[in-house]
């Protein structure tokens, strides 16, 4: 009669069989139900079209994975096998990982970049202009390499004044993250610098993982100052350049579009300055013609004068109006605060206040006084001020002023008059008219 085994004793046959037979193995498949416990393991199912296997990643192998696990994701791996005896199922164990046509490193680069895009990291709203002329300019880079000498050299030539202040990191290798996150942090701490420029030269996608890291975009992100990012040539691509102000194809370039050319500035602030002289020159002399024209427009001002000086003059009648009922209302109120003194003070008191009073009331006429006195030499002045500018004043001096019958036209020179012509000539009291009988030119 053949043995009876219990499940449990079928099972570990089986099990020792399969870890007996397979040693590892290489597995490729699509992942599926994934899940990640409390524990720190991931568990999910490996399958192709026909068939699935469990399979489970233990916390310490992940440490060793650049990309982040996802269902849907095509991997190869390496296992071992073993049965889950409470289930009676056979699983993988994995140790190693990796995506399966894509490389991890390419795919760990497109997940971050697809999940910080998600979150608004590349928007443009967020991105801080770069000043025109900065005084200092924080660089992280390595001490060593050629790129610090490049920018040193270019931001020489191009505009000597302005300061490089180098934060000095290692650009490739396990620490070269936190370092950098550590040099963005210390260049915004320190005072008078106004863009950062995160740079160094080009490599494999391997030796530019440090600027792929999310610490560093993050850091990026944070910075309170604009931040430049130059990483490898021209057609490499980092996280960095996509959540920083601004991308630069090489760190030359970064240097170049941190600052101008100082000669280059100068020569066209001197062309501005001369540009803004010339249409300074030419708004002058466009007023100019402009009041030339309205003063050829004006005509006789002796009217105009006239009803100005009736205009001062009722202002100042109404002035000296207003001047003396100012000092009548004063003498009423002086009254009436004497009879209010003298009634509720002792006699003593109203005759103290009674001579205060009378003193104010001086004071205040005499004030008023002079102020009015003040006011009416005023005004006598710009009257005078205004018969000095008058025409009239002119021809009461023994001038005429001459003008063309039948049109009004003024007559400034001989040559504009025939002889035969008759003329009006106003003088300083009325008019008459002329006959011109020779003309001579001056």
């Amino acid at each position: 009669m053949k043995k009876v085994l219990t499940v449990t004793e079928l099972t570990r046959n089986i099990q020792f069989l399969l870890e007996s037979s397979f040693d590892l193995v290489w597995v490729e498949g699509e992942i599926s139900n994934l899940r990640r416990p409390n524990s720190g393991h991931v568990y999910f199912t490996l399958k192709d079209d026909k068939s699935q296997v469990r399979a489970v990643i233990f916390r310490q192998a992940l440490r060793g994975i650049l990309f982040e696990l996802e269902d849907g994701t095509h991997i190869l791996c390496r296992a071992g096998l073993t049965v889950y005896s409470p289930r009676g199922e056979y699983q993988l164990i994995i140790d190693m990982i990796e995506p399966k046509g894509l490389g991890a490193l390419q795919l760990a680069f497109e997940q971050l970049k697809a999940r910080l895009e998600r979150e608004g990291l590349f928007d443009p709203s967020w991105k801080k202009p770069i000043p025109f002329i900065p005084e200092r300019i924080g660089v992280v880079t390595s001490p060593s390499g050629a790129v610090i000498r490049d920018i040193l050299h270019i931001t020489g030539r191009r505009f000597p004044s302005v300061d490089i202040l180098l934060a000095p990191v290692r650009v490739q290798g396990p620490e070269a993250p936190l370092e950098i996150v550590q040099a963005i942090e210390i260049l915004n701490a320190v005072e008078g610098v106004d863009v950062i420029i995160v740079a160094r030269g080009g490599g494999s996608l391997e030796d530019l993982m440090a600027f792929n890291d999310e610490r560093v975009a993050r850091a990026i992100f944070q910075s309170r100052l604009p931040v430049i990012s130059a990483v490898g040539h021209e057609t490499d691509f980092t996280i960095s350049d996509f959540v920083s102000d601004l991308r630069a194809p090489t760190p030359s370039a970064a240097a170049e579009m941190a600052v101008p050319v100082r000669k280059e500035l100068l020569r066209s602030t001197v062309e501005m300055a001369g540009r803004i002289g010339n249409r300074h020159r030419r708004l002058v002399e466009n007023k100019a013609e402009g009041l030339e024209r309205l003063r050829e427009r004006l005509h006789d001002p002796s009217r105009g004068i006239a009803d100005r000086r009736i205009h001062f003059d009722a202002a100042a009648g109404r002035l000296v109006n207003a001047l003396r009922t100012g000092i009548e209302r004063g003498e009423r109120n002086s009254g009436i605060l004497r009879e209010r003194l003298h009634a509720s003070s002792p006699v003593r008191g109203i005759r103290d206040r009674r001579i205060l009073v009378d003193a104010l009331g001086r004071d205040l006429k005499s004030h008023l006084f002079r102020r009015t006195e003040r006011i009416r030499d005023r005004l006598a002045g710009l009257v005078s001020v205004l018969d000095s500018l008058s025409p009239l004043a002119v021809l009461k001096r023994g001038y005429g002023l001459v003008r063309t019958v039948p049109e009004g036209t003024i007559v400034r020179s001989s040559a504009s008059v025939d002889a035969g012509r008759e003329v009006d000539v106003k003088v300083a009291e009325g008019s008459f008219t002329a006959s011109v009988t020779k003309t001579r030119p001056e």
